[in-house]
């Protein structure tokens, strides 16, 4: 059970390791099960059916119906949902990677961003700004689903209107448009509770519909919309030239014609190119560490250097894997221009650097903002991808527009949605919005607090995962254990240990106590988190090894967890462990694994919770004979 959690996490956590890739193997299907999980002319609609019903080929009336439909909580049966999928898919097909438009031919047109599965923002938009038509151009920015309970809902709005008027309603593709992102965010988990055993034939069916969605649109050859940024290498021209649907997830680059032999490690080659002091650091953050002489695990630091708070509603952390050197300078290059377009963000500071934040793409100054708008003879670069307190800002001299238009993000009344309409001049002018009539009366103080309730809770999760490590460095300046240190130990030790480059003196009197002789009581920080008393020999906890590997556990709990019930049966269990024993050719029979998934059960139900799972790598981690930590 040990080898088996170290093989899971090496190859699924780390999404693409130097070994098979191994989430393909679990989550595709071969051609033939693929034609026929798309057969939905097959499907047929009871008669007891009782939401919205739509025909082919779709009209406004159509329309119409799925949104008075959604406003009911009604769902699309399953026939109709595979058919407009399919219809989709054969659409984008034959879009060019850069989409050109014009608002000569209209009076504006609609940028909307980051809209993540938060139907009453979209159904607000559309009650403000009326329904995508000719006369009402719209374009939306990417990052339609994961996290709001409404993805599925729309993405069906989406490709609707985009069938029903094809060259006025323009969408562009984000970095969750991508089925290893959603199996992470939750819009995997939503579409297979909603619609069973159809959810897997529609997984299948957005994958590729994610690789055909154009990677940015440029409005009158003057306005460069994308979802993310750009990098100093960043080539439009280039971006016109090679097949997108090659790239079905940014996080995992193409499978190349040969593999490394099992044993054998991938090279640190950069994703990039970019370099910080002259360093050989790969572009995204080293998420491993490997550890020499256990089996080559790689073993997850919880928080990677230079990263910032991996909170669970903003894209911090990812892992990015390092390219493989069985891709050609070809696919290097093409691979890195979708990663920099989709998950690059804006600085104020000149120069490109790693986006250490994210884990992948670039920050990118006013410099290299200049530079690409002057070489493409462009006015301004539009985009989204972060959540903005007004729903919107302005950077870069002006040059950079961010708009977001998901309201209420982090917590309710934490932030405003906005959309941004640009008329034939290209004069940007921004409408604000806030779904909950209440938040909408909220001051800008009160909003910016609950934004820092949820960043505080956030790291004091962190402090928790590292609070052996934090004890540590605060004994280091308390030889005499009187517990108190002074503030500027006390700052240093949590730079030491956590590297979020935040602004510890000025955040200590939330974090800590400060007595009157002006030092700090560091046992106060744990307070909170029921910390015991420091002792002679500190060591990692069990509980903290679980809450740094949590997310990887959950990832490979939902990929073993094919139905995406919630709940692992037996021979979903069993299925896995055939992978793991096809791969390292070891030989175990059924009734060995039944007996393993037996032991996880704690409770005997006949199928393993992710408590459940989580315990079963406590007890292996506790129990490793080779005194290796998973």
């Amino acid at each position: 059970l040990s080898n088996f959690f170290t093989f899971m996490i090496d190859h699924f956590a780390e999404v693409n390791g130097p070994g098979p890739d191994l989430i393909s193997d679990i989550v595709n299907c071969s051609r033939e099960e693929q034609r026929q999980l798309e057969d939905y002319e097959m499907l047929e609609v009871p008669n007891s059916y009782d939401g919205p019903q739509i025909s082919f080929p779709l009209t406004v009336s159509d329309t119409n119906t799925l949104l008075h439909a959604f406003k009911q909580e009604k769902q699309l049966h399953a026939r109709y949902v595979l058919q407009l999928f399919h219809e989709t898919q054969t659409f984008l097909k034959q879009m060019p990677n850069v989409v050109h438009i014009s608002t000569s031919y209209s009076k504006e047109l609609t940028i909307c961003g980051d809209l993540h599965g938060k139907l009453d923002d979209l159904l607000l938009i559309f009650y403000k700004n009326g329904l995508p038509s000719p006369d009402n151009p719209y374009l939306f920015n990417g990052d339609f689903v994961d996290r709001g309970k409404n993805s599925v809902e729309i993405l069906i709005i989406l490709f609707a209107f985009l069938l029903v008027y094809p060259n006025h309603l323009h969408l562009n593709r984000g970095n969750h448009e991508d089925p290893i992102m959603n199996m992470r965010y939750g819009f995997t988990k939503e579409i297979m509770q909603k619609y069973k055993k159809h959810g897997q034939k529609m997984l299948h069916l957005l994958e590729d519909i994610y690789s055909q969605l154009p990677l940015a649109t440029i409005v009158d050859s003057k306005i460069l919309i994308l979802h993310g940024g750009i990098a100093d290498t960043t080539d439009l021209d280039y971006l016109t030239s090679f097949e997108r649907n090659k790239y079905k997830s940014a996080l995992r680059p193409p499978k190349p014609q040969k593999h490394n032999k099992p044993n054998q490690t991938s090279s640190q080659n950069t994703m990039s190119g970019h370099k910080t002091d002259g360093s050989d650091e790969c572009y995204s953050p080293a998420l491993f560490s490997q550890s020499k002489g256990t089996h080559n695990m790689m073993v997850r630091t919880g928080l990677s250097r230079n990263s910032i708070l991996e909170i669970h509603y903003l894209d911090s952390n990812i892992q990015m894997p390092d390219m493989t050197p069985e891709l050609t300078a070809t696919e290097r290059e093409e691979w890195k221009q979708v990663v920099d377009i989709l998950w690059s963000d804006p600085r104020n500071q000149n120069g490109c650097l790693p986006n250490s934040f994210r884990g992948g793409g670039c920050y990118f100054g006013p410099d290299v903002t200049a530079k690409l708008l002057d070489k493409y003879n462009l006015k301004m670069l539009i985009r989204s991808h972060e959540c903005k307190e007004e729903g919107y800002e302005i950077c870069h001299n002006g040059k950079v527009i961010t708009i977001f238009s998901a309201s209420n993000y982090y917590d309710e009344g934490s932030n405003r949605g906005a959309y941004l309409k640009l008329c034939p001049a290209l004069a940007p002018r921004f409408v604000q919005y806030q779904v909950n009539k209440c938040t909408r009366k909220l001051t800008l103080h009160q909003r910016v607090s609950a934004v820092e309730d949820s960043a505080f809770r956030a790291l004091q999760e962190k402090i928790y995962t590292h609070r052996s490590d934090l004890m540590k460095a605060f004994r280091e300046h308390d030889p005499k254990e009187t517990g108190r240190i002074s503030i500027s130990e006390w700052a240093l030790s949590m730079e030491a240990v956590l590297h979020l480059n935040l602004p510890w003196r000025t955040l200590r009197s939330r974090l800590a106590k400060i007595n009157s002789d002006g030092t700090v009581e560091y046992l106060s920080c744990f307070e909170d988190l029921q910390i015991q008393q420091p002792v002679k020999e500190v060591q990692p906890n069990l509980i903290e090894t679980l809450q740094r590997y949590r997310a990887d556990l959950e990832l490979v709990f939902n990929i073993i967890d094919k139905d995406h019930s919630g709940l692992i049966s037996i021979e979903e269990f069993r299925q896995t462990w055939k992978f793991f024993s096809s791969h390292l050719h070891i030989d175990i029979d059924d009734e060995t694994i039944d007996d393993l998934a037996h032991s996880i059960d704690s409770n005997k139900d006949g199928s393993i919770d992710f408590h459940e799972f989580l315990e079963a790598f406590r007890v292996v981690n506790k129990f490793d004979k080779n005194g290796t930590c998973l």
